[in-house]
Order: C-alpha cells, then structure tokens, then sequence
C-alpha cells in the first residue's frame, strides 16, 4: 500500500507530502522510493547490468549518475565480474543481491525492504546490513520487514511488532525494557547475609542470589548500580564483575505477543 502498488483499505497516509490513494500523487510517490519484494522480479533474459539500467531509465536517473551508480553496487555486491551474464544463470543469493542494487540505482530517499538478506551467505548479508547503516547516516528512511530479530535489534532505530496488529513501537533498547525492566547482575567472591542486607538496604526493585551472583531489579540503573556497588564493597564483598541482563528481542517479542493472546 505504501508502495502505491495496491490500494488502500482505509485510513490516511503521507509521504513526502503526497496522499497515498490519491491517483495522482502514485506516481510521484513511486519515484521517491526504492523497493526490494519478497519475489525479486528481474528480466531472466537481461544481464545483471541491463536490469538494473532498464530500472533506472525508468526512474528517468541521468545516464551518468545511472552508470555510477549501477558499477558501485554490483562492485558493492560482488557481482561486477557478472554483470553481462543474463540473471537466469544466478542463483537465489545472487538475485538478491540485483534487487538490492535495483532498489538504490537512482539514489531514493524512502526504501522499503522485505527480508533484504533472505538467500545470501554470511559475508554477503553483512554487506547488506553494513550497507543499510551507512543508508540511514545518510539520512534515507528505511522500512525494513524482517523475521530476523537479531537483524532488526542491530540495525533498526525503531521496531514495531506485528501480530495482526500493531502491538507495541519503540526503540529496541526501550521495548526491551518495557517487558523485561532492568535487571544488574554481579558476580561475587562470595555471597553472605551481610551482604545482602546492605544491597536491600537500598530498597532495590528486587533482589535475588544464586551461588555467588547477585541478581538486583533498579529503576535507573546509571544511578543506582553504582550505589549497589559501593554497598557491596562496604560490606566486605568482592566484585568480580557487573553486568547488565539484557534479554534479546527474540525474547521480547515472544514475551509481548503471548501476553496478547
């Protein structure tokens, strides 16, 4: 819908300032962005380089900055060597990487990608998300949809979660601790009564211990964990570490949608 590629159910939406559903806004809208698919709809019988000029001569990108851009993203995926072999000989992989380089060809500013690393090797998929980062310091705004948590949690400013609806928005450290707070874990040389009593003297959220580690629930954890420190050593506890519990957002994500059902 926000690709003007099928209509809208209801509701209103903007981009750049034209109406999505508005006829003759579509095309304007169309221009302005860049779009990897789940299916990645290249011309089979066309070279990686015929595809990706074809596509920018579409979005009327001048012939120079076209073959600029087109030798910096097939150099970019690996694929330069490649780009006069006709795309029915690539693979899965290879094809991604195409739709890729057809998405950033004439330099959009919006860019919508629906799994951007499905099918590439490791080496590859790094690329992509290296490349998304360096997109967004530049200042585009990427909508990325992904099954890929760990994906989203190291490269997405924001995450909503969908469940038939949206269930819940923010940023991923945020959404974390919505669910799950704070929680500071320290290892101990030794665990003793004395020793917690001093920590529960700070009125923390929470306490628990298991063997030598030390488990405290804090509202401000930059405030509070130094304090929760110094009452340990006070107490003639030895610190061997600290750290912070931090559930990944796997976790959250299963934690907000079962709580939902």
């Amino acid at each position: 819908m926000l690709c003007c590629l099928i209509s809208k159910t209801g509701g209103e939406v903007k981009i750049g300032g034209y109406d999505v559903g508005n006829d003759g806004d579509s095309l304007k809208i169309r221009k302005m962005i860049g779009l990897v698919p789940d299916n990645v709809g290249l011309y089979d019988e066309l070279s990686a380089y015929e595809n990706l000029d074809f596509y920018g001569r579409l979005y009327e990108c001048a012939q120079p900055q076209r073959q600029e851009n087109i030798e910096r993203f097939l150099r970019m995926m690996g694929l330069w060597d490649e780009k006069d072999q006709p795309v029915a000989e690539f693979s899965k992989g290879m094809k991604q990487k195409i739709a890729l380089a057809r998405a950033l060809a004439h330099n959009p500013d919006l860019l919508f990608f629906d799994e951007p690393t499905a099918n590439l090797d490791p080496e590859s998929a790094k690329a992509v998300r290296d490349l998304i980062v360096e997109l967004k310091q530049q200042g585009k705004t990427i909508f990325l949809n992904t099954h890929n948590l760990d994906e989203a949690q190291r490269i997405c400013d924001r995450v909503g979660i969908i469940n038939t609806r949206l269930l819940a928005v923010n940023t991923p450290a945020q959404l974390k601790n919505s669910v799950w707070g704070s929680r500071t874990v320290i290892q101990l040389e030794q665990v003793n009564d004395r020793i917690l009593a001093a920590i529960r003297n700070l009125q923390p959220k929470s306490l628990a211990a298991e063997g030598n580690t030390v488990f405290v629930d804090v509202a401000d954890p930059l405030k509070e964990n130094p304090e929760v420190v110094r009452a340990i050593v006070s107490a003639g506890g030895g610190v061997q570490f600290i750290t912070e519990r931090s559930p990944d957002l796997e976790e959250t994500y299963l934690r907000i949608v079962r709580g939902t059902k």
